[in-house]
């Protein structure tokens, strides 16, 4: 028998508003002895049944699968896998046969960019957004990364797995590998847990090649989220001098160079990234590229690089990664934004971003009005810059729409 989360009066209207997160505040009291990710019922002060889910032992006590009355069984979790597929299915993330073809011969350069536009990397389930809490799934040219961010989401990859094997069979998986070494509590190791295990992968995005190393690489081996806002840098770079920092294996340098950039730098302070950035950049244009990857702190570089760039790109990683740390992060945020305005080209273009779930897009555009008084620059928003449709968010999880970013014009 399941054991019962038992909310405290008045503390039912998020969960009856949907939205997926039981807050251990709200809990009066647990009848049963939950181990980390068991399936748990939530129920009302009055002991109305609202929900069921994953029990942690965390602040966000109980990730909720489902408002409904229903079994959370393996029938269930294919319903949801084939929600998720059949969504990037519907919006052309997997792509046509006739793309397939264009780009069979991967080591044919020209072939390559016939097929400017082909992407073969994407989110195939993006947590809340998929009603699947604690799971983050992505497609990388027929290698599915999974990882888990709840040990009861953990604890299904082995049924995961075999439905995502049937499920995606027809677009050609040819691997499944468990990258939740750092987002399950109390750890795991990372690896293949199904098929082929290549040490290193190649992905296209928008017609550049990358290499991927899933051990090693960030998030699930790569940033997957900025896919569309490197694809703007494209149509943003013809003549321009681009200086990409926290470029990490170079995504977005890669998309100043495809749009013709006349010089790009990428700036990250992790020696290993920038050599894969260095090989990824050889890979695409060559060793000739107009191109220089430098390994180094990207608050300090900024100091030496007045009016040398008209197109500047901040990628950080997460500043505030909680509540708590939200105004030291804000602070980061702020100083970072001040240097970039003071250094960059006047009539330049500034693409900012935080991946803070913490900031919110207020929090962040108030960072940047900041920064722009400081700097005593003029400062025009062009665009603000979310992430990709492959990452959706659900109406009843706003927290979901992380990546906060904004294109701006530095007079």
């Amino acid at each position: 028998m399941r054991a019962t989360l038992h909310l405290a009066p008045g503390k039912d209207k998020a969960v009856m508003r949907r939205h997926p997160w039981i807050f251990s505040g709200a809990v009066r009291k647990i009848v049963g002895e939950p181990q980390e990710g068991d399936l748990v019922d939530v129920v009302s002060a009055d002991g109305r049944w609202l929900a069921v889910g994953h029990y942690q032992s965390d602040s966000i006590v109980c990730k909720v699968l489902s408002f409904d009355t229903q079994r959370v069984d393996e029938a269930f979790f294919r319903e949801r896998l084939q929600s998720a597929i059949a969504y990037r299915e519907r919006l052309g993330f997997f792509g046509s046969k006739k793309e397939e073809l264009r780009t069979k011969n991967w080591a044919d350069n020209s072939q390559f960019r016939k097929a400017s536009q082909f992407t073969n990397v994407f989110r195939l389930v993006h947590a809340e957004g998929d009603f699947m809490p604690g799971l983050v799934c992505d497609w990388y040219n027929g290698v599915l990364v999974m990882q888990a961010h709840s040990v009861g989401m953990h604890r299904l990859f082995p049924m995961l797995t075999g439905l995502f094997v049937d499920l995606l069979g027809k677009h050609g998986i040819k691997s499944v590998f468990d990258k939740s070494s750092a987002t399950v509590p109390g750890g795991c190791e990372d690896g293949y847990i199904w098929g082929d295990e290549p040490e290193e992968w190649v992905i296209c995005e928008h017609g550049n090649r990358l290499l991927i190393n899933f051990y090693e690489g960030q998030k699930t081996g790569f940033f997957v989220d900025q896919r569309e806002n490197r694809n703007l840098v494209s149509t943003l770079a013809e003549g321009q001098r681009v200086l990409n920092c926290f470029g990490y294996t170079g995504g977005f340098s890669l998309a100043a160079l495809h749009g013709g950039a006349s010089y790009v730098e990428t700036v990250d302070i992790s020696k290993k990234a920038i050599g894969l950035c260095n090989r990824n950049v050889e890979l695409n244009y060559g060793n000739e590229a107009p191109h220089k990857g430098v390994v180094a702190d990207v608050l300090k570089y900024l100091e030496e690089v007045d009016n040398q760039f008209n197109l500047i790109i901040l990628d950080p990683p997460a500043f505030a990664k909680n509540h708590r740390s939200l105004q030291h992060g804000l602070k980061g945020y702020r100083n970072i934004n001040q240097r970039a305005m003071e250094k960059i080209r006047p009539g330049g273009l500034l693409l900012t971003f935080s991946c803070s779930q913490a900031v919110s897009n207020d929090d962040f555009k108030t960072v940047c009005f900041t920064a722009a008084a400081n700097a005593h620059k003029q400062v025009r928003i062009v665009r603000q810059l979310p992430h990709a449709m492959d990452h959706p968010v659900s109406i009843y999880h706003p927290e979901g729409e992380y990546l906060k970013g904004l294109l701006l014009e530095i007079e």
